[in-house]
């Protein structure tokens, strides 16, 4: 036989694989769910039938990429994510032609002056430059796209040293001095992995101003890495200063009081997605986290809804007057704002007996989690617009409200977000998912299984591999510094020289018909409303 022949032949071969390896494929398939008892579409349309389980499976995707606009999709949208993403990769926020937010919908507006601040005029404090690199992009074609890192001289936008919040100025031996507005919020090592963490902590280091918070899995020494700030949190089970029998451990404590890194402490009562203790897998409980935590290696934990160690108001002052006492550094707590007869009566004890915490942090109901039950991140606790002004009137009206500082939490991971947030009553801003979407998180939504496919939520050695250190670090840096930057552009706008002095006033909120009210007569009108109860 000739060439022509072979070739012939082989070319006929080709073509049966290439139609009988399918058609076998499905065979066996239908064979397969013919038999199966568990899915009843399988049975009578085992080919559509996983057409459709596969078209559900990737449906979240196609949603994400390309059938949401640019303002749907939850918990963040698009524009949202493509705002960090910008701002931390090359340090940029500037848009053309006009913004993509729906300004049908309701929200909150900043109200702008007739003659807004100089650059000049902004107390702002960029003496000392920060070292970052930035991308910058070479080409972008459909197919191909061309980008370089640059090193780049940035301002680091800080207050100046007259308007630093100072956390525990009054009550303790160590305060807490903040000269950056935004900081991270509680991201514990495990839920995160140690690249994401150590890229985090060298990033808020590098920019200076702000701080971390451990979140309830203990210090670790991928937070120490950057040299930040960090405020320790402690939860219900105490990881890091506990005994073995698992009881409060004030020498643990004190150990961890006297690091100089850590500026202040903050005791968990709640967080937005999760108001219960958490939980973590036996598998998750490596040798490394159990000697951070404090606890037996590879045993799953069940933490316990809240502190055993009080269950009041007042049985919780005293034992963060005790924490400060044995510390020295400022002592706060993290709550969610859902019953208002149960707060006031807090806000009267801390009136009445001149004790209570040097900051609270409220988290809204929107705010995340690496694993949580739906029916406790969807109904549990208001959000952040509701819960904050409700808090901060309280404090008012008592008459306390110069003795604690306000930091607030709920998707607030765009400038204009923070500055809302500021004029409704927060003295600082915490983030989290603004942060890790910062280091690469693509928000596939699966932190609770361990399988995060960019390395952030996982402690998979093999996927943390993906994330660099040395790159993402910069990209947390510019996402901090870039936030500061747009607080003081807003700040301008409203005719104000530095973004501290945000009040009510700085801002109004528009329904859906266009009616116009200000931020006052909504809190009074809650207040009212609680009051009649």
């Amino acid at each position: 036989m000739g060439i022509t022949a072979y070739l012939l032949i082989g070319l006929i071969v080709l073509i049966g694989l290439f139609i009988l390896i399918p058609v076998g494929f499905l065979i066996l398939l239908y064979i397969k769910d013919d038999r199966q008892k568990q899915h009843a579409i399988l049975r009578n349309f085992p080919v559509l039938g996983n057409v459709r389980y596969i078209s559900e499976k990737i449906g979240p995707e196609l949603r994400q990429y390309l059938f949401n606009n640019d303002n749907e999709g939850k918990p963040f949208s698009r524009k949202q994510y493509e705002d960090v993403v910008k701002a931390g990769k090359y340090k940029e926020r500037l848009i053309g032609f006009g913004s993509n937010h729906d300004f049908e919908a309701e929200g909150f507006y900043i109200r702008n002056t007739l003659f807004p601040k100089q650059r000049d005029e902004l107390k702002v404090d960029n003496t000392e430059k920060v070292r970052t690199k930035t991308y910058k992009v070479d080409k972008d074609g459909l197919f191909t796209r061309k980008e370089h890192h640059e090193e780049k001289l940035v301002d680091p936008y800080l207050l100046r040293e007259e308007d630093a919040v100072v956390i525990g100025g009054l009550t303790c031996r160590t305060p807490f001095k903040v000269r950056g507005l935004v900081g991270q919020s509680a991201m514990s090592f495990g839920a995160l992995g140690e690249n994401a963490i150590t890229a985090l902590s060298k990033g808020l280091g590098l920019a200076k101003g702000t701080w971390m918070n451990t979140g309830e899995g203990g210090l670790s020494n991928y937070h120490l890495a950057g040299n930040p700030d960090i405020i320790m949190q402690i939860g219900p089970d105490l990881f890091g200063v506990r005994k073995p029998n698992g009881e409060f451990s004030w020498e643990e404590f004190k150990k961890k009081s006297e690091m100089d890194q850590i500026k202040a402490f903050e005791l968990k009562l709640a967080q937005g997605a999760k108001t219960r203790g958490g939980h973590v897998e036996g598998e998750k409980v490596t040798e490394e986290i159990a000697k951070i935590r404090l606890v037996e290696a590879g045993k799953t934990i069940n933490s316990p809804n809240r502190f055993y160690e009080f269950d009041n108001a007042s049985s919780m002052f005293e034992f963060i007057e005790k924490l400060r006492d044995v510390g020295g550094k400022p002592v706060g707590i993290k709550i969610v704002v859902g019953d208002l007869d149960a707060l006031e009566d807090m806000v009267a004890t801390m009136k009445e007996s001149g004790k209570g915490p040097d900051f609270i942090t409220i988290d809204g109901g929107e705010g995340g989690t690496g694993a949580t039950f739906q029916e406790l991140a969807d109904a549990v606790g208001l959000p952040i617009s509701a819960a904050l002004p409700v808090m901060d009137e309280m404090l008012t009206n008592y008459g306390i409200r110069d003795r604690v500082k306000l930091i607030a939490s709920g998707k607030l991971i765009t400038p204009d977000k923070v500055a809302i947030a500021l004029a409704m009553g927060a003295d600082l801003v915490n983030i989290a998912r603004g942060f890790m979407i910062s280091v690469g998180c693509i928000m596939a939504q699966v932190c609770h299984t361990n399988n995060c496919p960019v390395g952030v939520a996982t402690t998979n050695q093999k996927l943390q591999e993906g994330l660099s250190v040395e790159e993402k670090h910069y990209r947390v840096a510019n996402y901090v510094i870039s936030l500061r930057e747009g607080l003081f552009n807003l700040a301008a706008a409203a005719g104000l020289d530095s973004p501290v002095q945000f009040k009510r006033k700085h801002i109004v909120h528009k329904d859906d018909l266009g009616r116009i009210s200000h931020v006052e007569e909504i809190v009074h009108a809650a207040m009212r409303a609680q009051n009649k109860k």
